[in-house]
């Protein structure tokens, strides 16, 4: 077997060793963070400065893909997850009346949790696993590396510490990790690197239920846009749940959401955000406010073949997505559970190393490419606050809205949101293109995109929010 050496504490980077331990290699950690999640989710959650993972605080979603790598490999992680307070919501729950059920509708289930409940849960089974050591407040400085034909074979790491000899060297450092820059003084040619700029700027606050409320209001659908501004409504764990506002950057009303009470005024002008704050949850923060993300796919393979062997990227550091579709924790847990089903055949070999790139480009790659589309799309529409007033813009827009009254196409939705087909295979079924036909034929003035408010209500109450929303917005 493998002894694996891991960069990077994070979801992926825990994921993988932890995964690698129970596939029998040893594993080694390397976190420069001087301590690791615990059990006192609130605590670590608002008080805990992380400024290598400034995502910490923002909402996760936790698809069925990512809950699927969850029960079938690491079932004492889930288990702990909903012991700490995780909840799962079907998507079919929607509907009053579940339609029958069919293959694979078990696997279209969100498990609603902030980021930390699965770090503390995956901390937790780390510390008990006899074949993982973590070493936290010890980053990665180098890697120890020799030439071997067209490729560098990393052989280890180095930190401040020592170094440290292994079979594979993951990369879980993320987009910020700065792997990549250690290739150059390892002899490694650059990584070939892909980015789509967003144009997106994301506001949220956390917010608690009132005591004795589990959970908050089944419809309206939690995430709502319309041309030029968004909503979305997360459900946490422990009666939490977190408000997004999203915007361009360019977008001048920008800064001013920053402020709560501007803010709060902007949400309740969205069907979801005035349902959730309407009854009366408490917040727990601030406005937490990200932007200049970016799609980035970042390959150790270029046109002469790998530029380096026996080191793998996964999660961001091979695959960043911009949480629009909330699809970064599944494809990380995709490339932790690839890389310990497999550390041992011969993990240091160009082999290894090019088998697991056409792995990645088979298998995330096609997300990726669908969330740069999807979010080109959407930076388009906030820019020009109209997009692309095309039949097929139309008819792409109208599939979710018919989706939120029709379970056959909410299934075929469900399917693609939770990773389980993919959008030109789900969406091109003739059942589901017929659904969607008679929807938009029995509706000749459907306008998309037509939630929330228009553009002068929007200004009016960013710049002066005592005014409230009008119960005329559109809907």
């Amino acid at each position: 077997m493998a002894h694996v050496l891991v960069i990077g504490g994070g979801v992926g980077g825990m994921a993988t060793a932890l995964l690698a331990a129970r596939y029998g290699h040893t594993a080694e950690l390397f976190e420069r963070d001087t301590r690791a999640p615990g059990a006192a989710l609130d605590r670590d959650f608002f008080g805990w400065h992380r400024p290598g993972v400034p995502q910490a605080a923002q909402p996760h979603a936790l698809l069925g893909a990512a809950r699927t790598v969850l029960r079938q490999e690491l079932p004492d992680v889930h288990a702990e997850m909903l012991r700490l307070g995780a909840r799962e919501r079907h998507e079919l729950d929607w509907f009053d009346v579940r339609p029958p059920e069919r293959p694979g509708d078990e696997d279209l289930v969100m498990l609603q949790a902030r980021r930390i409940v699965l770090e503390s849960a995956l901390a937790a089974a780390l510390r008990a696993e006899p074949g993982a050591v973590m070493h936290h407040g010890e980053p990665v400085t180098g890697l120890l590396a020799e030439p071997r034909g067209s490729a560098v074979r990393v052989r280890g790491v180095t930190t401040q510490a020592g170094a440290y000899a292994g079979d594979l060297v993951v990369d879980a450092g993320g987009r910020r990790g700065g792997v990549e820059r250690l290739l150059p003084a390892a002899g490694c040619r650059p990584a070939v690197v892909e980015r789509h700029r967003t144009g997106l700027a994301y506001f949220c606050r956390w917010y608690r239920l009132p005591e004795g409320m589990e959970e908050g209001p089944r419809r309206p659908w939690a995430v709502t846009g319309g041309a030029f501004a968004g909503c979305a409504v997360f459900p946490a764990d422990n009666r939490l749940f977190a408000v997004t506002l999203f915007v361009h950057t360019r977008d001048t009303t920008r800064s001013a959401l920053r402020d709560p009470a501007v803010f709060e005024a902007a949400a309740r002008a969205f069907p979801p955000g005035a349902a959730w704050l309407g009854l009366g949850a408490e917040p727990l923060s601030g406005v937490l406010a990200t932007a200049s993300l970016d799609n980035r796919w970042s390959a150790l393979v270029d046109e002469r073949g790998p530029v380096a062997t026996g080191l793998v990227p996964v999660g961001d550091a091979i695959a960043h997505t911009n949480p629009t579709l909330g699809q970064g924790t599944s494809l990380a847990l995709w490339a932790a559970s690839r890389v310990a089903r497999t550390a041992h055949q011969d993990a240091g070999s160009a082999r290894f190393a090019a088998a697991y790139h056409g792995w990645a480009v088979r298998t995330l790659k096609p997300w990726f490419d669908f969330q740069v589309v999807a979010d080109a799309a959407i930076g388009e529409r906030f820019a020009t606050r109209a997009g692309r007033r095309t039949d097929s813009a139309r008819v792409v827009a109208a599939l979710f809205e018919c989706a939120l009254e029709d379970p056959e196409v909410m299934r075929a939705r469900a399917r693609v949101r939770h990773l389980a087909e993919p959008p030109e295979r789900a969406y091109a079924d003739p059942q589901v293109r017929a659904r969607v036909e008679r929807w938009l034929a029995a509706r000749p003035g459907y306008a998309p995109h037509a939630v929330g408010p228009d553009r002068e209500e929007w200004e009016r109450l960013v710049y002066d929010p005592a005014v409230g929303p009008r119960t005329s917005a559109r809907s």
